[in-house]
């Protein structure tokens, strides 16, 4: 006969020996969430005034590249409000129908800023090859200004979101929509030293292009990531090879079977595993300490693991790799 244990009880158990890890934790997570919500304030209100100010000087100036900025970093502004949003989101605790919570809401919205970016350099594009069949004059002089205005704000609002660029996928949407302003409006203020130089107008949709060319590379990996994200695929920083074979390297483990590893949000990640151990429930240290190891291995916070026995005459019938 097979016998199995369901270790929700044990996963909780584990964790209320350490009760000081608890509250250290949740004063780490409440002290990122303020963090971040004050960033987010920030970057939008900054974006928002300086979208404003870059529409009114490229209409005077008639230059198609500080509109084309306009645009991009207005798109910023709603994605650092959604960014924002789906952070708030994952904060909500878990309810009856949504038993993980909101936290998946950081998906897609990393997802939607993805989207959202690519109609904009195509809008863009469009705009720039049109540009070049009826070049307009423009003001070189204004363009440098307020680009290097966009440096300013730009840099600074990606300066506030540094240092979780790495373990958040929706705050590295944030930051590199904010990083990439800060360069093309580089490349904008270039352009208008070297209109003013030349006098090549010309050089108005080519920023515009080089633009739509740097958007476009900055999102494409977004967008890789948070696809990925959103089909349930293991987060890029875990191996499951790795995973796995630390579990068939556990004591009294002689099989390890239906391992499942996904992205319960972009900070935080699941797995679930039947580990087959002959000698049956190994006891309550067991579980504690391979989870203690898996979180600090591999940074995954939420592991449910499932004991058999392997006795059975029915064998488990997720067991097969193909299976789900």
């Amino acid at each position: 006969m097979r016998v199995a244990y369901d270790l929700s009880n044990h996963h909780s158990h584990a964790h209320g020996h350490d009760h000081a890890h608890g509250h250290h934790h949740a004063h780490g997570v409440d002290a990122r969430s303020a963090r971040l919500s004050r960033a987010f304030a920030i970057g939008i209100g900054l974006n928002f005034a300086f979208v404003v100010v870059e529409v009114i000087f490229g209409l005077t100036a008639n230059s198609l590249a500080l509109i084309a900025d306009a645009a991009h970093n207005l798109s910023d502004v709603v994605g650092l409000v959604l960014a924002w949003g789906a952070s708030a989101l994952a904060l909500r605790p878990p309810s009856a129908r949504f038993t993980y919570g909101l936290r998946g809401s950081t998906i897609l919205a990393a997802f939607i800023n993805a989207m959202l970016l690519l109609v904009v350099t195509g809008g863009i594009a469009w705009e720039a090859v049109l540009r070049f069949k009826n070049p307009d004059d423009l003001n070189g002089s204004m363009m440098i200004w307020v680009s290097l205005a966009g440096i300013a704000i730009n840099g600074g609002t990606a300066w506030l979101f540094l240092a979780d660029r790495h373990s958040d996928l929706n705050v590295r949407g944030a930051y590199l929509h904010m990083a990439s302003d800060a360069a093309v409006s580089l490349g904008v203020a270039l352009a208008g030293v070297a209109i003013l130089v030349t006098g090549w107008l010309w050089l108005d949709p080519v920023a515009s292009l080089l633009i739509v060319a740097t958007i476009f590379v900055g999102t494409w990996g977004l967008l890789r990531d948070s696809v990925r994200l959103a089909l349930q695929a293991a987060p890029e920083n875990v191996n499951p090879v790795d995973v796995r074979r630390y579990l068939c390297e556990l004591p009294g483990v002689c099989e390890v079977h239906d391992l499942h590893i996904w992205a319960m949000s972009t900070t935080e990640t699941a797995l679930t595993a039947h580990l087959v151990m002959p000698g049956g429930h190994p006891g309550d240290d067991f579980f504690a300490h391979a989870m203690h190891d898996i979180e600090d291995r591999f940074h995954i916070g939420h592991v449910t693991i499932q004991i058999e026995t392997g006795t059975s005459a029915n064998p488990c019938t997720l067991a097969p790799d193909h299976v789900v």
